[in-house]
């Protein structure tokens, strides 16, 4: 059974989510999008759970299905938020789960800590050890992978407030983490450049705040299993098995909001290099600059970019369709009716962004929409495309022909998009 999964995405009741998202929504648009897995979301909240269990049903699998058999994976995220070395640490982590029943125990002992009603993705001050071992000891089978590992603000590697290493954040507890979420703002060749990284699998998703195709499933991993199991896919990730864990879509990394070196308010996007001569500071208003994820990779590094493990897992760098059309049309927004139109007639034909994506001939694209859509998506799916990076907070913006779109842009040095290898098919 070969599918594409979503594992980590925010219900409505997440801060800064759509109010639209709902079991049928997702559902919906994970179709639309190509997925055919998705992380449930938000499990911990009180008001999401009682939907859950109202739409979703358990089979024994650990897979629970809506009414027409879509499956969904029992997942929220969780941030930490304590002190340890004499500083301040804020980490979120994913927490996947086999069963209502281990999701209820877990709810139990978060309220012992705290409240789960306020947030889709409440706040603890549990250090990352104890979270960890005490998920364990509720249920073997619960799994806790470090989300978005890079990001500056929340993350394990995050120049904020993280760790230099997995074991440094974990403890003795690391033995239990066997995944990594890399996040948009990095991809698999950043990660290879750090040798304590090799023994996780790096996974990808997409962290989404709303069920819209340019955000649901913008990067998600891909499986062929014999059956879809909860089991069945941890197996997978924790054996790295290439046979089964088939690889990752990922946007390329420039494409997301922490790549470069900035400051948001000041308009400065710079690479690693430049930060180094201003000693982090930004050249406008001399304040610490948002340390990026490109720049975090090169201080942790041991390898030399460009470094290749042997038989690494695969992975297809890719930019949201409607992203495509609205910048080949000059459409600000993906959501416009405009984007929809050829949106909706490619869809029609092939029958998943996905399809159109990595997998629709040329010709077809183009007699649907035109050649220079075409031409873009050729240029996405051979890895052609550059892309302006995106910095504090700000999404990187594909350059259609290396070109800088018409709206006004931050200032900075941009980042020349590296040719990744990538699957040929899907």
């Amino acid at each position: 059974m070969r599918f594409i999964a979503d594992l980590h995405i925010h219900g409505r009741f997440s801060q800064a989510t759509s109010k639209d998202i709902n079991i049928l929504n997702l559902e919906k648009w994970a179709k639309v999008k190509g997925v055919g897995l998705l992380g449930t979301g938000d499990f911990t909240h009180p008001k999401w759970i009682e939907e859950l269990k109202s739409h979703l049903k358990e089979d024994g699998t650990g897979i629970l299905k809506t009414s027409t058999g879509f499956p969904f994976m029992l997942q929220t995220e969780l941030s930490n938020i304590y002190s340890q070395d004499g500083k301040g640490r804020r980490v979120h982590n994913i927490v996947l789960a086999p069963d209502f029943d281990a999701v209820d125990k877990i709810t139990e002992w978060l309220l012992t800590k705290g409240r789960v009603d306020y947030d889709g993705r409440p706040i603890f001050g549990i250090p990352c050890p104890e979270f960890v071992e005490s998920l364990k000891g509720i249920d073997k089978r619960i799994e806790v992978i470090p989300a978005h590992v890079w990001t500056p603000w929340f993350s394990v590697f995050g120049s904020k407030s993280g760790f230099d290493s997995v074991e440094d954040c974990y403890k003795d507890q690391a033995k239990h983490i066997f995944a990594l979420e890399t996040g948009l703002s990095s991809d698999p060749p950043m990660n290879w450049r750090l040798s304590q990284l090799d023994r996780y699998a790096l996974v990808s998703n997409s962290d989404c705040h709303s069920f819209w195709p340019w955000r649901l499933g913008r990067e998600a991993n891909m499986f062929d299993l014999p059956q879809l199991t909860y089991d069945a896919i941890i197996k997978a990730l924790k054996d790295r098995d290439q046979k089964r864990f088939l690889g990752t879509i990922e946007v390329d990394p420039s494409y997301g909001k922490y790549h470069f070196d900035g400051h948001r308010n000041c308009g400065v996007c710079q690479e690693p290099g430049k930060s180094a001569k201003s000693k982090g500071m930004c050249p406008v208003c001399g304040r610490p600059l948002t340390i990026g994820v490109l720049n975090r990779v090169e201080e942790l590094a041991d390898r030399p970019e460009g470094y290749t493990p042997k038989n690494p897992i695969p992975f297809n760098s890719l930019i949201p369709l409607s992203d495509i059309i609205s910048n080949v049309m000059k459409i600000a927004s993906p959501a416009s009716k405009k984007v929809w139109e050829v949106y909706y007639r490619l869809l029609e034909k092939f029958g998943s962004e996905f399809s159109i994506v990595l997998d629709a001939p040329r010709s077809g694209i183009e007699e649907l929409s035109s050649k220079k859509i075409a031409d873009a998506v050729m240029m996405v799916r051979e890895g052609r495309l550059k892309v302006q990076p995106g910095y504090d907070g700000v999404y990187g913006v594909p350059l259609l022909d290396g070109k800088r779109p018409a709206a006004p842009k931050p200032k900075g040095k941009q980042a020349e998009f590296k040719k990744q290898k990538s699957l040929s098919e899907f």
